[in-house]
């Protein structure tokens, strides 16, 4: 349990950084490119000092599709951080949380790997956890300023739903595919080696271009922020490995416990309010994660 408690305050822990980042003039693009720093070094040191980073083969397939997918973990945290600031912690871990629903459609249709079998209630559940996603991101807001900014608040959330569902559907790809079970710390280092690379190319693309200067504050935010991404991550496999690798029970209750503390936390902390259909939205949510998981949840409590 301890695990699990730790893995989801680490988790929430990352919406509330991006959401403070404006408040102490952390620029959050900065912020997110150098926290990959903190992953790789945090990643070497489980793995031994990195002493199994050299027996890789940079050039396989395997290694090259990982340092891609550090690509796509890159534009996923960018849009956290933007979804936090402008739409709010609630929205952003909503989208973020409910995102599950694309590798799950994707393992069921493309990959054929489910194990087991689906019902009405399972697909409601999927559906609901759509709607929520758009049901989060509702502002109302007067004036063509405003309604301009209503429509950007509501593209964030929707294209962070879609991003990240692609991020977790080429995770279980990968993993999958070319590495072993007990390998996952050498997975998230190639990754976040994949994402330091990308990320400096975009830093050094934007200060040659716009003459863009980074401030020591958004290094150092950037880094702390690293080590809260890396441990998040870190301790959900040992949380999945404490109970018995039961993905389809740990995951929703993990997503239903990062949305309501992440949706309390931004109240307490930032005075972040939820609209009627906000509420709902968060609602829907909670009922979508119970049906899409409600055999293995049931089975849990039987045993």
């Amino acid at each position: 349990m301890l695990y699990f408690t730790l893995s989801v305050l680490l988790t929430v822990s990352l919406y509330l950084l991006m959401r403070a980042f404006p408040r102490y003039g952390v620029q959050s693009l900065h912020a997110v490119l150098f926290n990959y720093f903190s992953c790789v070094a945090m990643g070497l040191m489980l793995s031994e000092g990195g002493g199994a980073l050299t027996n890789i083969s940079w050039t396989s397939t395997g290694t090259l599709a990982t340092l891609a997918l550090g690509g796509v973990f890159v534009v996923s945290f960018l849009l956290i951080g933007q979804t936090t600031q402008r739409a709010g912690v609630t929205t952003a871990s909503l989208a973020s949380n409910l995102s599950l629903v694309i590798p799950v459609l994707f393992g069921l249709f493309i990959f054929k790997n489910t194990n087991k079998v689906f019902t009405i209630f399972n697909y409601l559940g999927l559906l609901l956890a759509v709607i929520s996603v758009a049901l989060s991101a509702v502002k109302k807001e007067s004036g063509a300023e405003a309604r301009a900014n209503n429509g950007l608040i509501w593209g964030l959330p929707i294209l962070l739903f879609f991003v990240t569902g692609t991020s977790n559907t080429l995770i279980n790809y990968v993993s999958s595919t070319f590495y072993k079970s007990d390998q996952a710390a050498l997975l998230t280092t190639i990754a976040c080696t994949g994402s330091v690379v990308c990320g400096m190319a975009v830093l050094g693309f934007r200060m040659a271009v716009y003459a863009e200067k980074v401030h020591f504050r958004s290094i150092l935010g950037g880094l702390l922020l690293g080590v809260f991404n890396f441990l998040s991550f870190y301790f959900l496999l040992l949380t999945l490995q404490s109970f018995g690798n039961s993905a389809a029970f740990v995951f929703p209750i993990y997503n239903i416990s990062c949305i309501l503390i992440s949706s309390l936390l931004a109240f307490l902390l930032f005075k972040e309010t939820l609209q009627p259909l906000n509420k709902w939205g968060l609602v829907l949510a909670i009922l979508a994660l119970s049906l899409i998981s409600y055999q293995e949840i049931g089975q849990a409590i039987v045993r």
